[in-house]
């Protein structure tokens, strides 16, 4: 009663200058008395009993699986790696957790980003473009792990155990992608997941939890709570282009205004939460956003952007790169490089640039140029697993085939599943005259592409030139071991090409 008093009181005196924190006070407790307590997240994730660890990872990964037939995920290393790292930077901040939490950027222009169970959290390229700071970012990752661990989705999902698992996928990627013709006709295939598809989506309570769990252990992270409010309001101020262009996060987030006022009030009641506690490069975040934009974006959009960019500060080495980045994949590749190498003049250090342009010399045939441009390139970024393989490439090229050799091992000893690798270090050895290498490399590549009868021939090759040295030997027969399970699990079924 007395708290109803002193809201009441504040209400009424809310513009009352000397009332107005007082105001804010009451009105973030009321918030915090009718939000799901978050007790219960911090000590078992849930109160109630819902999906079990096994059946959730499960359906997560189907929902993956779903995910990758209607949509085109983003395998570039340098966005992938980038994204991997803020969230867990969040998740680091949690208690411990059932599921290994993973994020994917989908190229897509539209504003949106989703959760699934198991901690697959999904954010479209056309939501990062649109960001400001690397603080943006880890707002919106936030809210998505948040709703992972607050188990929102696998409890709503409880309730409708009678649809399979596989329908609950495709239901859930309908929901969350957006419903565009082709992928409701896809998961919409029978009418009872047509009727549980309101039930399964987010509620405002659950919008309100996901903010106020996901403000908790972003700021934990070292980052302000300022992004997470920024970035809503950007995805709000979409909304009034139109009906059709509402952003398919409005539709599966509901509450926007809410959720706004909820953080703005948040912020204002913890004002030593407005500024992030850890130091990040926001180069970062500007590079990553430059290779979204250029690379899987609109060309035009994008050559317009870039141009502006350079406009207004003649001297942007980023807006040069991105430029770049833009005609290299139009395939102009002359006014990529001169725009790479006015990109390098103003930022000469920087490794990303050095890449590019030792890639456009590359591919242009200039080789000894490629070459002293992709050995400085190395030298900043030792890990650049692109750069070690254009290096064996180019050297490869110029017939330097004992160094080729070492860049292509080096290489797969760093990230030993980069298949094209592979290929070259057997084509390298073929060149030096060990056929014996030659064949194995060869195998253990056509092995990972699938192609079992021409991985077979090179191994038994392999064997036959190298099966007289012990370890060579054992190293061919797990190939062939594992070649031989790969075929009885089913998965054998493509020819020879």
């Amino acid at each position: 009663m007395r708290l109803y008093i002193l809201v009441k009181h504040c209400v009424i005196r809310g513009s009352d200058v000397h009332n107005r924190n007082l105001f804010l006070v009451c009105l973030f407790i009321l918030f915090a008395i009718f939000i799901p307590c978050s007790y219960a997240f911090t000590h078992s994730l849930s109160p109630f009993p819902h999906l079990t660890n096994r059946e959730e990872r499960k359906l997560g990964k189907k929902f993956f699986e779903y995910i990758k037939r209607h949509v085109t995920i983003i395998d570039d290393p340098r966005i992938v790696n980038y994204v991997n790292r803020v969230g867990q930077k969040i998740v680091s901040q949690l208690p411990v957790q059932p599921f290994e939490y993973r994020f994917y950027v989908i190229k897509k222009h539209t504003y949106n980003a989703f959760a699934t169970p198991a901690g697959y959290i999904f954010i479209n390229s056309g939501l990062i473009a649109d960001m400001d700071s690397e603080e943006e970012l880890a707002g919106i990752l936030a809210h998505e792990i948040a709703h992972v661990a607050c188990r929102h989705i696998s409890k709503r999902i409880e309730k409708n155990k009678k649809i399979g698992l596989a329908t609950m996928a495709g239901l859930l990627a309908g929901i969350f992608l957006g419903g565009s013709a082709a992928t409701s006709a896809a998961v919409a295939t029978s009418s009872i997941a047509a009727g549980k598809s309101l039930a399964l989506k987010y509620s405002r309570e659950d919008e309100i939890q996901a903010d106020q769990i996901g403000l908790k252990y972003l700021t934990r992270a070292g980052y302000s709570g300022k992004g997470m409010l920024t970035v809503l309001k950007k995805i709000r101020s979409n909304r009034w282009f139109g009906p059709e262009q509402t952003p398919t996060y409005l539709t599966t987030h509901p509450a926007i205004e809410d959720r706004l006022t909820y953080i703005d009030t948040w912020l204002q009641v913890h004002p030593e939460k407005t500024k992030s506690s850890i130091s990040f490069d926001p180069d970062d975040f500007q590079k990553v956003k430059t290779r979204i934009i250029a690379l899987y974006g609109d060309v035009d959009s994008a050559l317009r952007t870039f141009c502006a960019a350079i406009k207004k500060d003649p001297r942007d080495g980023l807006a040069y790169y991105g430029l770049g980045l833009t005609l290299f994949k139009n395939n102009q590749k002359e006014e990529a490089l001169r725009n790479f190498q006015t990109a390098v003049r103003y930022r000469a250090t920087d490794p990303d640039i050095l890449r590019e342009l030792g890639k456009t010399y590359f591919y242009m045939g200039r080789y000894s140029e490629a070459l002293r441009t992709l050995h400085a390139a190395i030298a900043f970024n030792p890990n650049d697993c692109e750069v070690l393989f254009l290096l064996g490439r180019a050297q490869l090229e110029v017939k330097n085939l004992k160094n080729a050799r070492e860049s292509f091992q080096t290489l797969l000893k760093k990230h030993p599943d980069y298949v094209m690798a592979i290929y070259y270090l057997g084509e390298t050895f073929s060149r030096l005259g060990n056929q014996g290498e030659a064949h194995y490399y060869l195998g253990l590549y056509f092995k990972k592409k699938g192609r079992y009868r021409n991985a077979l021939f090179h191994l038994n090759r392999a064997m036959k030139h190298l099966g007289t040295d012990p370890k060579k030997k054992e190293m061919i027969t797990k190939a062939l071991k594992d070649l031989y399970d790969d075929q009885k699990r089913g998965r054998s079924g493509k020819s020879a090409l």
